[in-house]
């Protein structure tokens, strides 16, 4: 038996078959023309790309337990209907009904970072453990928390916004309508913003120097590498950054002491770079250093590929 994991982005639709233990059959793609696209175009869209990733594996419905979708957003996962999407036209529909018109197999929702999480917890990073926390750092900072393989959501489906608790009481405004959110100064975007100040300082940056001149160009990637290249600019960049990251998952760690916390996104691509001084800082601080067990600081493995095993791996 199989399960179908949909990832649905504001660019691609990614479907993949997912055996019982978790391996990644086969996998394809489909633009999701979103701009102007109604929510019924969007929803047969992805029933159709399911059913033909079905059809081409030579199977039938009848070899799929369940279709797992993960949504950009909020969502009601009892009723399967979508909540809010910031860049889809799926306000308020419901999604699992659609698509109950066109298949016999059952529909799961979830929030896409959930999925993602499920996953690392599962089937990667996180696998064997009770207790995995999985913190997303890209264009802001997702999160997920999973217990004994299931996502915990809240008794609203909204927990998991660890992007959103404040480290900064009145600092910087962020998306979300407050100041001095986690993510306004821990994410891949915070690590950018800091690296354009500094440069603007200091325009004989290796940074600079590294993203050709032009200060547009800076990613995270490019900070750590001019760190690594002996730049005191960047290395006090990286330094401030990892004292911001390390503040907040402190904050996670002494509230829910996971086994694991699992870092994604852009900027865990650093591995040890990253962790080796991020773990001295997180547990040189957390609640009963040296005195109790310390939760494990440790990156992601599945890639893009989390979004679709973690919606196939979805259950009521």
């Amino acid at each position: 038996m199989y399960r179908i994991g949909i990832d649905l982005g504001g660019i691609n639709i990614a479907v993949g078959l997912v055996t019982e233990d978790c391996q990644l059959v086969v996998k394809k793609s489909v633009p999701t023309l979103s701009k102007g696209r109604k929510a019924t175009d969007v929803a047969k869209l992805m029933c159709e790309t399911a059913l033909s990733l079905i059809k081409d594996a030579d199977l039938t419905e009848d070899d799929i337990i369940s279709i797992g979708i993960g949504i950009p957003g909020a969502v009601d996962k009892q009723n399967g209907k979508v909540i809010r999407v910031a860049n889809l036209r799926l306000d308020g529909f419901d999604l699992a009904s659609f698509i109950k018109k066109y298949t016999k197999i059952p529909i799961i929702l979830d929030n896409d970072a959930n999925c993602a999480a499920l996953a690392e917890a599962v089937a990667g990073a996180g696998k064997g453990r009770k207790l995995a926390l999985t913190v997303t750092l890209g264009t802001g900072i997702g999160g997920g928390m999973v217990f004994n393989r299931r996502v915990y959501s809240g008794f609203n489906f909204a927990a998991g916004e660890v992007g959103h608790m404040v480290t900064h009481v009145g600092g910087r405004k962020c998306g979300c309508g407050r100041r001095g959110c986690f993510e306004r100064y821990a994410s891949a975007t915070a690590i950018i913003h800091d690296a354009k100040v500094a440069v603007r300082k200091h325009p004989e940056s290796k940074i600079l120097e590294l993203s050709g001149g032009d200060i547009q160009k800076i990613s995270g990637r490019k900070v750590f590498q001019a760190r690594d290249l002996g730049d005191e600019v960047a290395a006090a960049v990286v330094d401030n950054y990892i004292k911001e990251l390390g503040e907040g998952l402190i904050n996670l760690i002494n509230i829910a002491a996971p086994e694991v916390l699992i870092l994604g996104g852009g900027i865990s691509n650093q591995g040890e770079k990253l962790l080796k001084p991020l773990r001295k800082y997180v547990y040189d601080r957390c609640y009963g250093t040296n005195l109790i067990p310390m939760t494990e600081i440790t990156c992601a493995t599945l890639g893009n590929d989390a979004g679709i095993i973690g919606a196939a791996l979805l259950h009521n």
